[in-house]
């Protein structure tokens, strides 16, 4: 198991270290902030994503627009 670059002895560890500088009480609450840290970050990050694709998205639709424009004003001057 490799998370993060991270196998189970390290995680084993680190484990071991926060139960101790933090404490059996303090150590689910710790966790409990971790996860929702995580999940918001995950939540934006998934949020910014959908920004870039819909702004990426209209970008094309208006470059789909304006040539269609150009090809529009060529036809018509070339009809005069």
């Amino acid at each position: 198991m490799n998370i993060f670059g991270v196998g189970l002895p390290e995680i084993a560890v680190i484990s071991a270290l926060a139960l101790i500088i933090f404490g059996p009480k303090r150590l689910p609450e710790l966790g409990r902030t971790l996860g929702k840290t995580l999940k918001g970050l995950q939540t934006a990050s998934t949020e910014f994503e959908k920004e870039i694709q819909q702004a990426m998205s209209e970008n094309e639709s208006i470059e789909e627009v304006s040539k269609d424009e150009i090809a529009n004003t060529k036809d018509s001057t070339e009809q005069k």
